[in-house]
């Protein structure tokens, strides 16, 4: 999914939109096929140390950064551990897991 699904940022209105619409699809799905033994769930991350990250200009990418309690991007091995949790937990359903550094706080 996405933080911006809850959050916003100017300029991402279609985006923002569409995160919103995958994150309650998990819901509606997860009400739906929870009757076939089939959990539906998500991740929201917030702004993780990838490529496209990278690309951001650095004074824009130093603002966000100062935004997140954490004060730093999520690795994409701590996104893969909240994965994991959800794979691991057979009573996880119909959530989107936020793991964001705080970032909603």
């Amino acid at each position: 999914v996405s933080s911006i699904s809850r959050y916003g940022n100017v300029g991402q209105t279609k985006y923002s939109a569409a995160k919103a619409g995958v994150a309650a699809m998990t819901v509606t799905w997860a009400k739906e096929l929870a009757r076939y033994n089939i959990r539906v769930a998500g991740i929201a991350p917030g702004f993780v140390d990838t490529t496209m990250v990278a690309e951001i200009p650095s004074r824009i990418r130093e603002k966000i950064v100062s935004g997140i309690p954490m004060r730093r991007l999520a690795t994409p091995a701590e996104i893969s551990h909240a994965a994991a949790f959800i794979l691991q937990n057979d009573y996880y359903n119909g959530r989107v897991l936020e793991v964001d550094g705080g970032l909603r706080l």
